[in-house]
């Protein structure tokens, strides 16, 4: 597995040294010296960057400020294929793919109920979780209002974290209702809004950019053993290790063996799974022992001891906070 899969575009490295330089804040000169010039930024640096970062601008909005003043420009290739693609559907199906080519912190879905859409965003961190998520859906609210030329209306974003700082403060900065503790992140719009026309849009260009994206996926091995694995167990939740392990052609300690070279397992890596498409299952109309049975647990009741292990709250406390 190559070493670069959990890194970070330097470009997006990039825009938190210059917002702490505008901001007259002097990130640790033996940190900065680690950043160098032209290399993927291992996740691990960046934790250590965003903790100084966070630490020193002493601001509890600072990641969603952060989001308003990053550019296209630092999210890498990535960034320009997004705006210019045709529409805003065809530029969030992108994002799904390419996301690890801006950083291996997360995860984006996007997911259809009726007449709603949602761009989830599931996170892989361990530092300044809250802060990041914040960064990473008002990054993708602003450049979405501004690829559709401001036609991009959000019905919501909505964060599993509490607030950290004072609504008021957060509605001076976004025109978006706002949902917290709600167990997900993602940003809601109306389904006919994936149609809306991007003002870049060129389609000879996008497809020379997704042409260094797939180059790019390939150099950090996004194509292999954990994109393969999430993938399997998205479309057969029931399967146990061995199960997947043989449709990779591994015993299932091999396959735990392989998993643990990049400090995953594949309990670990199941149940993220499993813990996103239970949140997903419960924005619809499926009953919790359907959804239980659906993801392969023995009964309703597991499903609920695991849910609660996952979100600390029961399936039904989750559903009914969504619908208030």
């Amino acid at each position: 597995m190559p070493s670069d899969q959990h890194s970070v575009t330097p470009l997006y490295a990039q825009a938190l040294l210059q917002s702490a330089e505008r901001h007259g804040v002097a990130l640790p000169a033996q940190l900065c010296q680690r950043l160098r010039s032209g290399e993927r930024i291992p996740l691990a640096l960046q934790d250590e960057l965003w903790e100084s970062y966070c630490a020193l601008m002493a601001d509890p909005l600072v990641g969603l400020r952060l989001g308003l003043d990053i550019q296209i420009g630092h999210l890498d290739s990535a960034g320009m294929l997004l705006v210019t693609c045709d529409t805003l559907g065809e530029a969030l199906a992108e994002l799904v793919e390419y996301a690890p080519v801006i950083g291996a912190g997360g995860e984006f879905q996007l997911l259809r109920e009726a007449d709603q859409v949602a761009i989830d965003y599931e996170p892989h961190l361990a530092v300044r979780q809250a802060e990041r998520v914040e960064a990473a859906l008002t990054v993708l609210l602003n450049l979405t209002r501004w690829a559709t030329g401001g036609r991009f209306q959000p019905s919501g974003i909505w964060l599993a974290h509490a607030p950290l700082a004072l609504a008021t403060e957060y509605q001076a900065l976004i025109d978006c209702p706002l949902h917290f503790s709600a167990g997900c992140n993602r940003i809601t719009f109306s389904v006919e809004q994936l149609e809306l026309p991007q003002v870049q849009a060129n389609s000879a260009l996008r497809d020379h950019l997704r042409q260094l994206a797939d180059q790019t996926l390939a150099a950090l091995g996004q194509h292999s053993l954990t994109a393969e694995v999430q993938a399997l167990v998205r479309s057969h939740p029931r399967w146990g290790k061995e199960r997947i392990a043989e449709q990779l052609g591994l015993s299932g300690r091999h396959l735990n063996r392989k998993l643990a070279e990049e400090g995953l397992s594949f309990k670990a890596l199941r149940e993220s799974v499993l813990q996103q498409m239970a949140c997903s299952a419960l924005q619809g109309r499926q009953s919790v022992a359907q959804i239980a049975e659906q993801l392969g647990f023995s009964d309703e009741n597991a499903f609920v001891r695991a849910f609660r292990r996952w979100q600390g709250e029961t399936p039904a406390r989750y559903k009914a906070a969504l619908a208030r």
